[in-house]
């Protein structure tokens, strides 16, 4: 199956079409809904949610007082979204707010929420990241559960990043953009405790300063190496086994749709002084060599 007409570029395994030109400044936390076979995405400067059908059509949004920062699915089809400092729960069907689920550091003005997704415990995981020139270990990542309770998790980040989970739901990988490197933990479904944390990779700008994640049905971590325009593709244990051109300079996060999953998105954003005629902030698409680890969704039903 083909999607979107606008580019299409050979790279290895990999031929990404640009399923959507829309030169968003940061195009991020992509999510395939598969009951209505659409692509949530956000732009986070453009403090929108965005949703299109996977060959490009139907492309609607809808606008913020804040930045949007990260998005997931609910098992009562709304969605859950991390604003600056807050974790609401969005109808996109009547497209209006549908309550405020949590406030975190609400009481910073130097950091924001940021990467976050739904976990196998039906909890909703979230980072934040400090937004000043001089970033320092400031920021955190919390769990926000079922009822609304907050509860920060780990610590001493820069800029947490790359949270994504294997099929089984027993590990988390999770990165730190700044810091440029990915963890990975043990991780018990029926209570959200995270343990037995292992440094698996250390990166630099080179070989791609580690942003959005997805994990495939083989357990491997797809990582998007923002600062180098690749793909990369990690084993569960580190060795990063692959590594994709991308079209556009800097990818933000893959995510797995479509039909078996078998579909690999990727967002991006737009750097300054990017040259007119660049589709740098454009929606990606590819056929994926193996397919994706499914999606879970928040257990809102105490909340709605």
């Amino acid at each position: 199956m083909i999607y979107g007409t606008a580019l299409i570029i050979m790279y290895d395994k990999l031929t990404f079409n640009c399923l959507l030109d829309g030169r968003f400044g940061v195009a991020e936390s992509p999510v395939y809904d598969d009951r209505r076979d659409c692509l949530f995405f956000v732009d986070i400067p453009g403090r929108a949610l965005h949703r299109v059908c996977l060959d490009g059509a139907g492309h609607v949004w809808w606008t913020f007082d804040s930045e949007v920062c990260s998005i997931g699915l609910t098992r009562s089809g709304l969605l859950i979204a991390a604003l600056r400092d807050a974790v609401i729960l969005f109808d996109p069907d009547a497209g209006k707010t549908f309550r405020i689920v949590a406030g975190i550091e609400v009481e910073r003005t130097d950091t924001r929420l940021n990467d976050g997704k739904v976990g196998p415990d039906g909890a909703f995981w979230v980072g934040t990241m400090h937004e000043v020139a001089d970033r320092q270990p400031v920021a955190s990542l919390y769990r926000v559960t079922p009822s609304g309770a907050v509860e920060r998790k780990v610590d001493g980040l820069v800029c947490s990043n790359g949270i994504a989970w294997n099929t089984e739901g027993n590990l988390l990988f999770h990165s730190d953009s700044r810091a440029q490197w990915i963890d990975r933990w043990r991780f018990d479904a029926a209570t959200g405790v995270l343990f037995d944390r292992r440094r698996i990779a250390s990166l630099d700008e080179t070989t791609g300063r580690p942003d959005g994640a997805a994990v495939d049905s083989e357990g491997f971590y797809w990582s998007a190496g923002v600062s180098a325009g690749v793909l990369n593709r990690f084993s569960p244990d580190g060795e990063m086994v692959e590594s994709h051109p991308f079209p556009v300079s800097a990818p933000t996060m893959p995510c797995f749709a479509g039909p078996e999953l078998r579909a690999m998105i990727v967002t991006s954003l737009r750097p300054a002084g990017a040259p007119a005629d660049s589709l740098a902030g454009g929606i990606f698409v590819a056929q994926s060599p193996v397919a994706g680890a499914a999606v879970h969704r928040f257990d809102d039903s105490a909340l709605v």
